[in-house]
């Protein structure tokens, strides 16, 4: 299916001039077929940008090149003003980018307040990591506070593989949390949560966003989550960027709307 006719703005207008995060031409090939192609745009301090875009659009290939997981095959990628366009997916979550992924990484076995604890310690660095290892102490109230955060404080000792979905959704913002990121990338976070508990995580996303002052990138099908959280929302179609605007502007567009659910309406 040809890429629907739509009137991008060119990628200056994209572009802010001091933002926390800034792709220019962006592009990801595997033997020789692009999979992200030239994607430009940057993203402001507590800024919210949803992603939307039919299944195999890009958007999660995207955040792996944002996060360090693939690397880019052209373009340059800046965060916080420094070039991070080779670095490793560890080092860019030292400058702060936190990244969470549609399926589940958490351990069954352990208990939500252990995950939360080890990602502090973690986030501490190796040698501190270390020396901290044996003191179970060193994290209560950064641990407290972050359960706390994310509605888990009655769940901080039970396993993990107990939780619902909704609740494994919640302890892994936690775990990304814990470490005080200024960037965070959400992939599909409502993904497998059930009906009932979509509105409690929804305002918890959004406390992250309002209350703590987060930069919010988010993959998410949901479009009347989107719709109450998003500053703006981006389209993706066959790896490129499509638009980026406010969400009353980009859902009423026709050709939009035909790249997203795949008929003119």
């Amino acid at each position: 299916m040809p890429a629907p006719a739509f009137s991008t703005p060119p990628a200056a207008a994209l572009l802010s001039s001091s933002p926390v995060l800034r792709l220019d031409g962006l592009c990801w090939s595997v033997r020789g077929v692009p999979i992200v192609e030239d994607v430009s745009f940057s993203v402001g301090e507590g800024e919210f940008i949803a992603f939307i875009g039919p299944n195999g659009a890009g958007k999660t290939s995207l955040f792996n090149l944002i996060s360090g997981i693939y690397p880019a095959t052209h373009g340059s990628l800046h965060l916080d003003g420094a070039d991070i366009t080779t670095e490793a997916a560890h080092a860019r979550a030292r400058r702060g980018l936190g990244r969470t992924f549609q399926t589940s990484s958490l351990w069954p076995g352990m208990t939500v307040a252990d995950h939360v604890r080890l990602a502090a310690q973690a986030a501490a660095g190796p040698r501190a990591s270390y020396r901290l290892w044996r003191r179970a102490d060193r994290y209560p109230e950064q641990v407290a506070d972050t359960l706390h955060r994310t509605e888990l404080t009655h769940r901080a000792d039970t396993l993990a593989g107990a939780l619902s979905h909704g609740e494994k959704r919640k302890l892994e913002l936690a775990v990304l949390l814990v470490s005080d990121p200024r960037l965070i990338l959400l992939d599909e976070p409502m993904a497998g949560v059930s009906a009932e508990e979509v509105p409690a995580l929804t305002e918890l996303i959004r406390s992250v966003h309002r209350e703590l002052g987060r930069t919010v990138l988010m993959v998410e099908h949901h479009m009347d989550v989107l719709l109450g959280l998003a500053d703006r929302l981006a389209v993706m179609y066959h790896g490129t960027l499509l638009a980026l605007d406010t969400p009353e502007a980009v859902v009423v567009d026709p050709t939009v709307q035909q790249a997203y659910l795949g008929e003119a309406l």
